[in-house]
């Protein structure tokens, strides 16, 4: 058993090796309680309280002293596309339609595995110093994004991104490498990572090969990943194709029920949400990806919320955010509904932290978002002494509208410490691998800065 003053980073790296029974005294709770928290090697929180300590402290291999944190559970970013962390900065302020087939699409032709991999690692590696323990993706070479995550420490749902525009060659191919995919995350045998099918949108991917992703998603249990309704022009192109509304479409194609996660939403109809509602489907808000692409309006949240829809937040990718920070964007989903639909009580910071925590996790179907008994021990360690955390009279109010990243201290993903005392091991090979590798992938598609 080792007091926290014993751990420090750099001479006791196999505190991160492996979920040992630790317990985390005198720690405050965004209630304004203090408790103690004590979870076991399986890496689930086995009791709370007070006087926890006392009970189970000879029990513990490691004891953090919490006094000077605020426990909140680990967030949760429902959708983003984990690997383009490579693509940070390199095309910005630009039309949504003209960046993606000028910018994004040819570059991401150059992609190999490799770059998947460093992308990914970076993107773990971001999102574990600001406090996320969990992500939805959806890109390619998922097989080497999920070697990624593995090593990481935290959770992923992984899927290959569909496109076909039609081609029946690029749909069979599209569903091998989900296919393989699916089969390789079982193989690895661990409850962190699992896997999705992801059909881009209604605009890449027609009715047909939407309906052969909902049979899949169905044979295999898995969760549907998709793009909806993110902008006007595409809900204009499908009501004059179809006569009806994306979110119409893939309901008629079987790809709405309680297993789909749904992003941006920004030109939901008021009866589209009562479809998502009555079908269970979770929608993620990207707020900061959508008012950089300019998509013209705010996702309506007071719409989805009133018909029953599980919201949660998600960054998309860092392509068009440009940052993978969690905190922030709870904090601009919340900016974003009040101004938008002029409402200053819309989204007050208590539901956003819940969107970013435990509606989150059941988007992505699993238990937690909460630190109680019975829970995963999914615990984020937010510094009291950070100045965006100075005076405390509403530590919700705090987390969601004054703290970011740079507040998060300590990092727990059911139950393996990933980062202590702002502390990740391999912090400087993943920088230093992810920097050659996005220099080679310039370098593949014959750009020099």
């Amino acid at each position: 058993m080792a007091d926290s003053k014993d751990i420090s980073p750099g001479k006791n790296d196999d505190l991160f090796l492996k979920c040992r029974s630790t317990l985390i005294t005198g720690v405050l709770l965004p209630d304004k309680k203090r408790t103690d928290i004590w979870y076991d090697e399986t890496g689930t929180i086995r009791a709370t309280g007070p006087d926890i300590a006392c009970i189970h402290r000879n029990e513990a291999d490691i004891i953090l002293d919490g006094s000077g944190f605020l426990a909140m559970p680990g967030l949760v970013n429902t959708h983003t596309h984990a690997a383009m962390t490579l693509l940070r900065g390199y095309a910005d302020d630009m039309h949504l339609q003209q960046w993606l087939s000028e910018k994004i699409w040819p570059l991401e032709a150059h992609l190999t595995g490799e770059h998947v991999y460093w992308g990914t690692k970076l993107a773990c590696l971001e999102m574990i110093r600001s406090g996320t323990i969990a992500f939805n993706d959806m890109y390619f070479f998922m097989k080497d994004a999920a070697l990624a995550v593995n090593e990481s420490g935290i959770r992923a749902v992984l899927s290959h991104g569909i496109i076909t525009f039609g081609d029946e060659g690029k749909m069979e191919a599209e569903l091998k490498a989900t296919e393989d995919l699916v089969h390789h995350v079982r193989s690895l045998n661990t409850s962190r990572i699992s896997s999705a099918i992801a059909p881009h949108a209604p605009y890449t991917v027609p009715p047909q090969h939407l309906e052969m992703c909902a049979e899949y998603s169905k044979n295999e249990k898995i969760l549907i990943h998709t793009h909806l309704a993110e902008t006007k022009q595409e809900v204009d192109d499908c009501q004059k194709s179809f006569g009806m509304t994306p979110a119409a479409l893939l309901d008629k194609a079987g790809c709405l029920n309680e297993r789909t996660v749904a992003a941006h939403g920004c030109w939901l109809s008021e009866e589209d949400c009562h479809l998502l509602g009555k079908r269970g489907v979770c929608v993620a808000h990207n707020p900061v990806s959508n008012m950089k692409l300019a998509t013209g309006r705010a996702m309506p949240y007071h719409w989805l919320r009133e018909k029953g829809v599980n919201v949660c937040i998600g960054t998309d990718g860092c392509s068009s955010n440009n940052n993978l920070d969690m905190l922030e964007e709870m904090k601009i989903a919340a900016l974003c509904q009040k101004f938008f639909w002029n409402s200053d009580t819309l989204l007050p910071a208590a539901e956003a932290l819940s969107m970013g925590t435990s509606r989150g996790s059941a988007a992505l179907g699993y238990h937690g978002g909460e630190i109680k008994e019975g829970m995963p021990a999914d615990i984020v360690l937010i510094s009291l002494s950070h100045p965006s955390m100075i005076p405390l009279h509403n530590p919700v109010s705090n987390i969601v509208y004054s703290a970011n990243g740079s507040a998060v201290d300590t990092v727990i993903c059911q139950g393996k410490i990933l980062m202590y005392n702002r502390y990740i091991p391999d912090e400087e090979e993943i920088i230093a691998g992810t920097m050659k590798s996005a220099g080679d992938l310039l370098s593949r598609a014959g750009i020099v800065e």
